[in-house]
C-alpha cells in the first residue's frame, strides 16, 4: 500500500495551513468553474459514492465535482454492497482500490470509514458519519471566508452537539476563531472532543466555550449555525427532542440579540418552524444557500488536494 495515499476523513487529520489552502483553492475553483483547469484532473479516473444515510446536497455536489473534474461515477446502493454485512469493510476496500480511484463513503460509526480507509490503498473521503462531517465544515470555512474576509469570528453553534457541531467546532478551532457551544443540558459535544479542540486553540489563538444560556451566547455572536434537533437515526427521539430543544430556537428574537449584520447558517435540511423559522433561514442574514453550493467547490479542492 502506498504511503503518499491521503483521505479526507476529520479535520482533525489536517493542518491549519492545509485548511486554509484547500479554502483559498476552493474559492479559486469557484471563480474559474467553466474554464478548463481542472477539467482533466480526473480522466480516466472513476470515483464510487456508497451512501448508507439519505442525501441531497452531499450526492449532487459530489456527482457533479467528480464529472466537473474529468471523471466518471458510480452510485453503489448501499443495500447492494452491505458493507460489514454481506461482505466484510476489509474485503470491499480491496476489491474497490483494484477498479476505481476514489471512495465517497457516507455511512453512521465513524469506526467503518476508518476500516474502509485504513484497507484501502485509494483515497477515501468522508461524506459523513455519525462523528464527523468534514465536508460540511470546509464549506462553512469558505462561506464565512468570503462574506468577512479571514478575520476571526464568534461563531454561535445552537441546538445540539452532533456531527455537524464537532467539524464546526474542529474548524473554528483550526482556523482560530472564538466558537460557543449554546444547547439544553446533556446535548453538549462530547468531553473529549472539546478538549481536543482546546488544545488545537492553544496554537491558533481560537477559544472554546460551552453553555446552556443563548442569549448569553448570542450577544457576541457574529456567526450562528445550527442543525436539526434529531439527526439521521434519531428519528424515534424526535418529539422528545422538539420539547428539549423548544428554547433553543435561531428565531428573528434571537437575530435581534445579536450584532445586526451576524450571519446564519445551517447545514441543511432546515426543518423550518423548529430549529430555524423561514424568517431567518430566507433573510438577508442567512448564508445557508451560498454554504450548500459551497459544498461543490470545496470538494472539488479536497479532491485536487487528495490528487496532488
Amino acid at each position: 500500500m502506498s504511503t503518499q495515499k491521503k483521505d479526507l476523513l476529520t479535520l482533525f487529520d489536517y493542518s491549519t495551513e492545509q485548511i486554509r489552502e484547500i479554502i483559498k483553492l476552493a474559492a479559486e475553483i469557484k471563480a474559474k468553474r467553466y474554464s478548463n483547469e481542472y477539467s482533466k484532473l480526473l480522466d480516466k479516473k472513476t470515483g464510487v459514492l456508497i451512501f448508507e444515510k439519505p442525501s441531497l446536497r452531499t450526492r449532487i455536489t459530489f456527482e457533479t465535482a467528480i464529472h466537473e473534474l474529468g471523471g466518471h461515477v458510480i452510485n453503489l446502493a448501499s443495500e447492494a454492497v452491505g458493507i460489514g454485512t454481506r461482505e466484510s469493510i476489509e474485503d470491499v476496500a480491496r476489491n474497490l482500490e483494484r477498479v476505481v480511484h476514489l471512495i465517497v463513503y457516507r455511512t453512521f460509526g465513524h469506526d467503518k470509514i476508518e476500516r474502509l480507509a485504513r484497507s484501502s490503498s485509494i483515497p477515501v473521503i468522508n461524506a459523513l458519519t455519525d462523528t464527523h462531517h468534514p465536508c460540511q465544515a470546509l464549506a462553512f470555512g469558505l462561506t464565512v471566508t468570503e462574506a468577512r474576509g479571514d478575520v476571526k469570528q464568534n461563531v454561535v453553534f445552537v441546538g445540539d452537539g452532533n456531527n455537524v457541531c464537532n467539524s464546526i467546532m474542529v474548524i473554528c478551532a483550526k482556523l482560530g476563531h472564538n466558537f460557543t457551544f449554546a444547547g439544553p443540558k446533556g446535548y453538549e459535544p462530547k468531553k473529549e472532543m472539546i478538549e481536543r479542540c482546546k488544545e488545537i486553540c492553544a496554537q491558533s489563538g481560537g477559544s472554546i466555550s460551552v453553555t446552556n444560556d443563548l442569549y448569553k451566547a448570542a450577544a457576541k455572536a457574529e456567526v450562528f449555525y445550527t442543525d436539526v434537533w434529531a439527526s439521521m437515526g434519531q428519528e424515534s427521539e424526535a418529539q422528545e427532542r422538539k420539547a428539549i430543544f423548544a428554547d433553543y430556537q435561531v428565531n428573528s428574537a434571537l437575530i435581534a440579540a445579536a450584532s445586526k449584520d451576524v450571519l446564519v447558517s445551517h447545514c441543511l435540511p432546515a426543518l423550518r418552524g423548529e430549529e430555524i423559522t423561514s424568517e431567518v433561514l430566507d433573510s438577508s442574514n442567512s448564508v445557508a444557500f451560498e454554504e450548500a453550493e459551497n459544498r461543490l467547490h470545496v470538494q472539488k479542492a479536497a479532491i485536487v488536494h487528495l490528487f496532488s
